[in-house]
């Protein structure tokens, strides 16, 4: 990346995409590594974003700021969608006893809002605010299989990542599976994205086109049952789907707006 080519902005962003889940500090020389910058240049604008509390800095390494998450939580998936489901999420927590994801659209990959995890959960590798492919997991193939064929093809045309031995990667496969959660209406991921885990997902819809988001269980795979797992499913998004219609409609047409953008781009 040619320094003298790359706006501020940009550089800001290469900046804060240098940060995941398994890069939560780095030093300058790995920011600048991992962002395609100068070591110079980031020391230098690393620097600034500390002072405007965008990141912070301990010793010798640098992190997230938490100025930049008290911003991020004005994000319409965080400010209004979170705070809508939370009660339905919750209440699917307490019937089930299991993992509950709820999960948009965003890029391609399957971007968990939220999360709920307690004693009797198994362990995922998912987090909220992470991404995890779509056709490993039951949220993200409940978001796929709605998609258009224009989505789709573009989706396929990319070679898919086999997370586990169990991962579906085969177009023809998937597409099968996909023309059966259309039917049935939930999506069921057996070991995929995590050895021993089984994830069931039904998505959620408001209005006439793709999912808004999806919600789904994941459970040890002893423990899985499409029978018990889909009615809760279906209940909590029947809940958070109208919840989130009724809000929509009473915001008008900006913040509709602005949901659908938030979630489809």
């Amino acid at each position: 990346m040619a320094d003298a080519a790359v706006s501020m902005v940009a550089r800001v962003a290469c900046i804060l995409r240098a940060f995941d889940e398994d890069h939560d500090t780095l030093t300058v020389s790995e920011l600048a590594t991992r962002a395609g910058l100068p070591v110079a240049t980031t020391h230098r604008i690393a620097a600034e974003m500390v002072s405007e509390r965008l990141l912070e800095r301990d010793g010798l390494r640098y992190s997230i700021g938490t100025g930049l998450w008290e911003r991020g939580e004005l994000a319409a998936v965080s400010l209004r969608f979170r705070e809508i489901a939370l009660p339905f999420l919750l209440g699917l927590y307490e019937a089930s006893g299991e993992n509950v994801h709820l999960a948009i659209l965003d890029e391609g990959e399957a971007l968990y809002a939220m999360r709920l995890v307690g004693r009797r959960s198994v362990p995922t590798i998912s987090r909220m605010g992470g991404r995890l492919p779509l056709h490993t997991t039951g949220v993200g193939k409940a978001l796929l299989a709605f998609q258009d064929d224009a989505f789709l093809d573009e989706f396929f045309s990319k070679p898919l990542r086999r997370a586990t031995v169990h991962s579906r990667v085969d177009e023809a496969t998937l597409r099968g599976e996909l023309e059966a959660v259309r039917a049935n209406g939930y999506s069921v991921a057996h070991q995929e994205m995590t050895l021993g885990n089984a994830s069931i997902a039904v998505p959620i819809f408001v209005s006439d086109g793709p999912p808004y988001a999806a919600v789904g269980l994941v459970s040890h795979l002893n423990r899985a049952s499409v029978a018990r797992a889909v009615p809760l499913l279906k209940d909590a998004a029947s809940q958070i789907s109208e919840a989130l219609g009724v809000s929509l409609e009473s915001d008008g047409r900006r913040w509709r707006d602005l949901f659908h953008t938030a979630v489809r781009r």
